[in-house]
């Protein structure tokens, strides 16, 4: 008997027992379940900051890049502007180193009567030309040079035996550059090669 009341009494204690055991792993499980949520959720969490912290780096990242780009720009327009501030200006003076040329052109410097203008006049346009170059602006004197379209300004074309084919056999007006840039092409005449025609009457 007394090894029946042991059994009774040991299965009474595994009934009492199993129970919260069971409880135990329920509330276990719900609890991990939870874990596992809470784990999921933060991981979400964290991807999604890492790609909002991935697309602001980018963003700052082209923000310093166009910022960049806007002074590169700023100090382009800049130069420019500082090299070619002079252009209306130095088209200005043109003509009046073209009336210069033309005054020693009339001009005899044999003749003692006007000679003393004609070196006076030739003074002033090396001075003037010399003042101008300071400030960017050169002369185009293309005279027994190769035709360039870029700073010549073809007014005809004649055979020549002097001047090969396309070269330059008269100027009839200088050019300019101001800083490299065409201010004013020069007018000039272009040799076709070849001798003279002979037009018979």
């Amino acid at each position: 008997m007394s090894n029946e009341s042991n059994n009774t009494s040991q299965d009474q204690v595994e009934e009492a027992v199993t129970p919260e055991i069971v409880v135990d792993e329920a509330s276990l499980m719900d609890e991990l379940t939870q874990a596992n949520f809470r784990i999921e959720e933060l991981e979400q969490l964290l991807a999604e900051s890492e790609t909002a912290l991935a697309e602001r780096k980018d963003v700052e990242m082209r923000a310093a890049a166009e910022t960049q780009n806007i002074r590169t720009r700023a100090a382009k327009d800049v130069e420019q502007a500082r090299k070619f501030a002079l252009e209306k200006f130095a088209n200005e003076l043109l003509p009046v180193i073209d009336n210069m040329e033309r005054a020693l052109q009339g001009t005899n410097p044999e003749d003692e009567a006007t000679k003393a203008i004609y070196e006076g006049v030739e003074l002033t346009m090396k001075g003037f030309l010399t003042s101008v170059a300071k400030f960017g602006v050169t002369q185009v004197d293309p005279l027994g040079q190769a035709f360039n379209p870029e700073h010549h300004q073809a007014i005809g074309m004649q055979p020549s035996a002097e001047y090969p084919a396309n070269t330059v056999m008269m100027v009839m007006q200088k050019g300019y550059l101001l800083n490299d840039r065409l201010l004013r092409p020069a007018m000039v005449m272009v040799s076709q090669g070849g001798g003279s025609v002979d037009i018979e009457a």
